[in-house]
């Protein structure tokens, strides 16, 4: 079935989607980034409210512009090792038939990467011994930790395991946890697109989506919408983008009138929560805060406290009966 061709203007997502996806809730006010101001259209309850009139503009110039990328030729290379992002980031990657990176970033990952390509063949080499029965004739304990070794380098590998060349672009989740990946593609300049909170500094990154970073369902709809762009740049057919444009100019009064209080309530209190743990991890460094062992204390009863009493008496005289016995 040949796909639907979209124009640039056609709105790819309404702000009202993307109100039902979470996308609006922020971090708490204390932890923003100044350079996020023109994003963030007030606070609740401490926390900061983005506008996502300008979010869904955002995500309008970045589909356009990675789009264009892969019908020209671009490998992209979705990148989100937060644990509330990697489902979201595997799935849109291969629904896509783009490469990922979902529970680590090697450093290098792209400017060291022909060392990594060795640790890729080195991964295939064993896979290829597994699957033509070569591990069965090594000695078990030989066997054992190749096989651990493939488990070691399939967990940071799978997703990239049939590159062949540097991507031309980068889609990330949370660019101040993924750091590493974005100063990489900085340095060989490759665009990235990311999924920034309002704890981001949009400098860093080429196109800025601003959403929440900690919900899944917010994840979701904007790594779901970048993978169409991606979909639709191959010639296929989007699955989340422009299924709402009649909703598209809804403004962010009328819309937060429609939220339900309480589960308004119930996600602001989560991503506060979320907020209050990021926090302590960072004041203790990373390290996973000290489990307190709660100690038995069981007052003694009169019989324990005369055994306890009279044991050093009784040690006292076997000590002074042995001694006249040394003597003779």
């Amino acid at each position: 079935m040949a796909s639907t061709v979209h124009n640039a203007n056609d709105p790819v997502v309404s702000a009202k989607t993307l109100l039902d996806a979470g996308v609006h809730f922020g971090h708490r006010v204390s932890r923003w980034n100044p350079k996020m101001k023109q994003f963030i259209y007030g606070k609740r309850n401490n926390l900061h409210i983005i506008d996502l009139n300008k979010t869904a503009a955002q995500m309008q110039e970045a589909y356009q512009v990675l789009k264009d990328i892969v019908s020209k030729g671009g490998k992209v290379c979705f990148v989100g090792t937060k644990a509330v992002a990697q489902k979201a980031i595997q799935e849109e990657a291969v629904r896509s038939g783009s490469f990922y990176v979902a529970h680590r970033w090697l450093g290098g990952t792209l400017t060291n990467f022909h060392t990594v390509a060795k640790r890729i063949t080195l991964l295939k080499t064993i896979e290829q011994e597994e699957l033509n029965g070569e591990l069965e004739k090594l000695p078990k304990k030989e066997a054992a930790e190749r096989l651990k070794l493939k488990a070691k380098l399939a967990a940071n590998l799978e997703g990239i395991k049939e590159i062949r060349m540097l991507p031309q672009a980068l889609v990330v989740v949370d660019p101040k946890e993924e750091h590493n990946a974005v100063a990489e593609a900085k340095l060989l300049n490759i665009p990235v697109f990311a999924l920034g909170d309002t704890n981001t500094d949009p400098d860093t990154v080429d196109y800025i989506i601003p959403a929440n970073d900690d919900g899944e369902s917010s994840i979701r709809i904007i790594i779901g919408l970048l993978a169409d762009a991606v979909v639709e740049g191959k010639g296929g057919e989007p699955l989340y983008a422009y299924k709402d444009a009649a909703a598209a100019t809804s403004s962010m009064v009328e819309m937060l009138k429609g939220v339900d209080p309480n589960e308004q309530t119930k996600a602001i209190r989560a991503k506060l929560r979320n907020d209050a743990i990021a926090m302590r991890k960072k004041k203790s460094g990373g390290r996973p805060a000290k489990k307190f062992v709660k100690k038995n204390f069981r007052p003694r009863n009169n019989d324990e406290k005369k055994t306890e009493e009279a044991a050093p008496a009784a040690a006292e005289t076997a000590t002074e009966a042995a001694e006249p016995a040394k003597e003779n």
